[in-house]
């Protein structure tokens, strides 16, 4: 996200602001300009698009491992469905609550989702694959992965906390307690289950509303630097790490061990050429790509939509992203604007992640695709944080008197062609 000069309302919101004051637009731009509903229609098609597309992508990538797990075709495209119909349901419902709301919440949500992390510590903690990052709902045999719902809470979070304190960030304390403080603590928890990507991620939502919120950057280098000691230390020190790390950066390479996925991605976005191979019609899946319905699903859409496929993915996040950046810019609550900046560093940062993994720019990290790869735990979550900033998108200036104005002109529309067919 781009950082401007600080707007009129945010120095009348705080008026002792300085150097920390938030970034966000003065004057009209390009990217504000236009009708007051256009941030909720950019950002709700976006959404609904990237999850049609990852519905059928699913179902396509996911076949073979149904039939050889359950003997069925259907299972994992029949529980991304299930997700996705409790998910929409929830983001309209979150869509409607007040603003004013999710100040309220901001607290309770955060407390909640760090109890609900640590639950990793319980005899309910479930691992894959050397994670311990999901609970057991007792009684359902299903599990949750708590860390997705953390990042939500602890985005709208860090909106309260640091728009309360936007004259002050200039000061590190203030920086450090309770921001950086809390933050740490959430990044900790993921970390103590060994999931290194989501972690990356929270701390890409700690950053986004950082950012937005006017933090100076010379603080943003201190914490990369502090970052990357971390992260090369978490790498050392696991053998697992190294070899995936090694995979991307490395001169050689085991085909058969650890570039074996990176590799068979690589073969399904090449194989698809421009157009693709066809719906259904991948190799890769057959076995072939591990996760090809998860993590990999990118490569998947690569090798049966071809170049045209993946670059409506990538076109759909592009408009998702000018939304975001929209509600940053046009709506006039510090509030909205930091907690919207993390929630964009969230989708987006993980976007990127999983999209640099799949073309071998990364190292494999576990990271889903959002609103595209298989998984209830991100997809609900994911749509819980869309309906979280479209209801920030309905309380743009103008934004409702627009929506009720389009639902009368619809309104009217439909009584004119029932009229019609009467006579």
């Amino acid at each position: 996200m781009t950082a401007v000069q600080p707007a009129r309302a945010a120095r009348a919101l705080a008026p002792g602001a300085g150097r920390g004051a938030m970034r966000t637009g003065a004057r009209e731009t390009s990217a504000v300009r236009g009708p007051a509903v256009l941030s909720y229609y950019l950002v709700g098609g976006a959404v609904l698009l990237l999850l049609a597309i990852g519905v059928v992508m699913v179902l396509s990538a996911s076949s073979i491992t149904s039939i050889r797990e359950t003997g069925s075709p259907w299972g994992h495209f029949l529980n991304q469905a299930t997700f996705a119909l409790i998910g929409l349901p929830l983001m309209v419902v979150a869509s409607r609550i007040p603003v004013a709301w999710y100040r309220k919440l901001a607290w309770p949500a955060l407390g909640v989702g760090l109890l609900l992390q640590a639950l990793i510590f319980t005899p309910l903690a479930r691992g894959a694959k050397g994670n311990t990052n999901w609970i057991l709902i007792p009684g359902t045999g299903q599990t949750v992965q708590p860390s997705e719902f953390l990042k939500l809470a602890l985005a709208v979070w860090l909106g309260l906390v640091l728009a309360r304190k936007a004259h002050l960030l200039h000061r590190w304390q203030h920086v450090l307690v309770p921001g950086l403080v809390v933050a740490a603590v959430a990044i900790g928890l993921v970390l103590v289950g060994r999931d290194l990507g989501t972690a990356l991620v929270v701390a890409a939502v700690v950053a986004g509303a950082m950012f937005v919120a006017g933090v100076p950057m010379r603080w943003f280098g201190i914490a990369a630097v502090a970052g990357a000691a971390v992260v090369s230390f978490l790498v050392i020190a696991s053998p697992n790490r190294i070899q995936r790390v090694m995979a991307v950066f490395g001169g050689d390479c085991d085909e058969s061990g650890a570039c074996y996925q990176t590799l068979h991605g690589l073969y399904g976005l090449g194989t698809g050429g421009i157009s693709g191979v066809g719906l259904g019609a991948s190799r890769e899946k057959w076995a072939y790509l591990p996760e090809a319905h998860n993590d990999f699903i990118f490569a998947i859409i690569g090798e049966e939509l071809g170049l045209l496929g993946t670059l409506l993915v990538l076109g759909l996040f592009t408009v998702l992203a000018l939304g975001l950046l929209r509600i940053v810019r046009r709506h006039p609550d510090p509030f909205v604007k930091i907690t919207t900046g993390a929630i964009a560093a969230w989708i987006l940062g993980q976007a990127l992640i999983n999209i640099g993994v799949v073309i071998g720019l990364l190292p494999v990290i576990g990271v889903p695709l959002p609103l595209v790869s298989a998984g209830g735990s991100a997809l609900i979550a994911t749509l819980l944080a869309m309906g979280v900033v479209l209801a920030f998108a309905r309380d743009e200036p103008g934004a409702a008197a627009g929506l009720r104005a389009r639902r009368g002109a619809v309104r009217r529309s439909l009584a004119v062609v029932g009229g019609r067919g009467r006579g």
